[in-house]
């Protein structure tokens, strides 16, 4: 298997459909090996369901259906090791990122790279539209305090939902894991650096959201979430 897509989905019944179907279409015309996991992370709406009505019309679709929700590092770390695939990207169900940047990803890990990271910030980025100036500010303050906090000097964005990552590194990193929620993509970037790891941004095409709403409630989450990985760095608990 050279490909692995995962999709970590949580009460996405409306957005889950087009985005498979984006992705379906795009694999198709590859002339690789992959398969398309959805993870579902205990959702109260039809998410399930509409994956498995799927099946026939999606090639290689698979569904990992958790009944409880566990938190989307949960079920990425779930997805990754339970993949096949030569290499294994994990993207959101929004689709806010399209598939089509595998282009850009694939040919990266060729030159050596072990992990090819998503980046809204950037030279060559593209938001569209544009995230409101508050949202930045938010993200520049998030990003600061994940530095500091976590060492995680000299990426940009952490955050971004399209990260790629090659079968040993995936298999590497995520068992290592014990973020669940709010702030697992530091988390597994500094698992990266300390096992020596490269890694590499590229610019991404990002569909923003002007609806979407970034809840003060969550970014105490995620800060609350960075001193504990702060805390396990110093109890060597990723050594």
């Amino acid at each position: 298997m050279y490909l692995s897509v995962i999709i970590p989905a949580y009460n996405e019944e409306k957005r889950l459909p087009k985005t498979l179907k984006e992705i379906d279409k795009y694999l198709r015309q590859q002339d690789y090996q992959y398969e398309i996991i959805v993870v579902n992370d205990g959702s109260k709406d039809k998410t399930a369901e509409i994956v498995r009505e799927q099946f026939l019309n999606i090639k290689n679709l698979r569904l990992i259906d958790n009944k409880i929700n566990q938190g989307k590092g949960s079920v990425i770390r779930q997805g990754m090791l339970e993949a096949k695939g030569e290499y294994r990207v994990f993207t959101d169900a929004d689709n806010s990122t399209s598939i089509d940047h595998l282009e850009k990803m694939l040919p990266e890990f060729k030159k050596g790279y072990d992990i090819i990271i998503g980046s809204r910030d950037i030279k060559g980025a593209i938001l569209d539209p544009p995230q409101q100036i508050h949202r930045r500010i938010l993200g520049d303050i998030f990003r600061l305090l994940t530095q500091i906090t976590c060492g995680t000097w000299g990426i940009l964005d952490s955050q971004c939902g399209f990260k790629g990552f090659t079968a040993k590194t995936a298999e590497h990193i995520f068992p290592k894991c014990k973020i669940n929620r709010f702030a697992f993509d530091p988390e597994i970037l500094v698992i990266a650096k300390k096992l020596g790891f490269k890694i590499k941004e590229i610019p991404v095409v990002w569909k923003n959201d002007p609806e979407s709403k970034v809840k003060f409630k969550s970014m105490l989450k995620m800060a609350e979430d960075l001193i504990k990985i702060r805390l396990n760095l110093i109890k060597k608990i990723y050594d």
